[in-house]
């Protein structure tokens, strides 16, 4: 059986931001077109008013500050909130392909590969531009790359399980190389228009170069040990898909975007996440002080912190558990890779951390790494 190593990442980050005011200004905007025309049902009671966002609620419900977008024309119109993507020909290359090339071609260029020297590339994101043909597919020939390659989708956990699953074909011997990359438009999918979520998703691509590691001589983290598992649940959900028009309408229904319980999701993911790690520490003998780092989900920052401190069994520092989502947001399958690609390189040999991802699914992958 082959070792396996994570010799490079990249990442993609759109050149376009929203800052929680400019977003807060826009919500505020369509709450009061929204009230002025339904003021005759708001004063009959009959349906209730729609109230205003703030940049102080967003921060204390998120710790989210500001996200990357690849359109913000759109999604602050008051009158349109969502992105305004030009439909492309099928061809060109697709949006999904595009930004997961670029960070692809960053990964490969950290590690010093070809394209043509990977075997798999692995699409592995919370949602798909299309049914078929594969996005990574398309990603593979964008590239030039060699061997095979499929879409996954397991939600926010999508980077963890493709690494588990592209890290296994290498201990296999089936691949020698993988790209897992992970675009993530998850403006295209957040109904902007509801108060209690419409801060939370940024767009980025990611992506996490594999590799075996027998005669690898450069910097690299050895991928110990991995971990994926699941728990269904419907407190995060998204029911747009292909039966859509099997109905008898097609209207753009509330729960054809992200929907989820908030209060459900905290109180069973939580220690869903806290247990899932730490079993999987105790079964590769890693004790909570061998940890130097862990790059965890960027959802939610007391999310974060509370799983930190189960895991460690204290406050985590910031130089230990790195938050990337003031900045990103919630990037869904890429938070934890952008934060690994970001906080990682300060590492010296030997040094441990921990690589893990939650959400839909339930879902929660975790990956044990060493620094060579």
């Amino acid at each position: 059986m082959h070792n396996v190593a994570i010799t490079g990442t990249g990442v993609f980050t759109p050149s376009q931001t929203i800052t929680n005011d400019e977003l807060v200004a826009a919500f505020n905007s369509y709450a009061d077109l929204w009230n002025a025309e339904n003021a005759d049902a708001i004063a009959a009671g009959t349906v209730e008013a729609r109230p205003y966002s703030s940049s102080d609620f967003i921060v204390a419900a998120s710790g989210i500050e500001r996200r990357y977008v690849l359109d913000k024309e759109g999604v602050l119109d008051p009158t349109r909130m969502f992105p305004k993507l030009e439909k492309r020909a099928d061809d060109q290359p697709g949006y999904m392909a595009e930004i997961g090339v670029d960070a692809a071609q960053k990964a490969l260029s950290a590690a010093g590969v070809n394209a043509a020297d990977i075997d798999l590339v692995i699409c592995a994101a919370s949602n798909m531009e299309r049914a078929y043909p594969a996005i990574a597919v398309e990603i593979q020939q964008l590239l030039g790359a060699g061997g095979f390659a499929f879409d996954m989708n397991v939600a926010c956990s999508s980077a963890t399980f493709g690494i588990q699953t592209a890290a296994d074909m290498i201990r296999a011997g089936s691949i020698r190389r993988a790209l897992v990359i992970n675009p993530e438009i998850c403006s295209a999918h957040l109904e902007w228009r509801d108060r209690d979520c419409h801060f939370i998703f940024g767009d980025v691509a990611t992506a996490t170069l594999l590799e075996r590691d027998e005669d690898l001589t450069g910097p690299h983290f050895k991928v110990l040990s991995t971990r994926c598992a699941t728990q269904f649940s419907n407190n995060i959900r998204n029911n747009n898909g292909y039966l859509r028009r099997t109905q008898d309408a097609m209207e753009d229904r509330r729960d054809m975007q992200f929907m989820q319980n908030g209060r459900k999701v905290f109180k069973e993911v939580l220690p869903l996440v806290s247990a899932h790690i730490a079993d999987h520490m105790a079964e590769e003998n890693v004790a909570p002080d061998d940890l130097r780092r862990l790059w965890l989900h960027q959802a939610n920052k007391t999310m974060n912190d509370y799983i930190g401190k189960k895991v460690l069994g204290r406050t985590p520092s910031p130089d230990e558990q790195p938050n990337i989502l003031q900045d990103y947001a919630n990037t869904s399958s890429a938070g934890s890779i952008i934060a690994f690609s970001k906080h990682s390189s300060d590492l010296t040999p030997g040094d441990k951390g921990l690589i893990c991802s939650f959400g839909a699914g339930y879902s929660v992958g975790s990956v044990i790494v060493e620094r060579a």
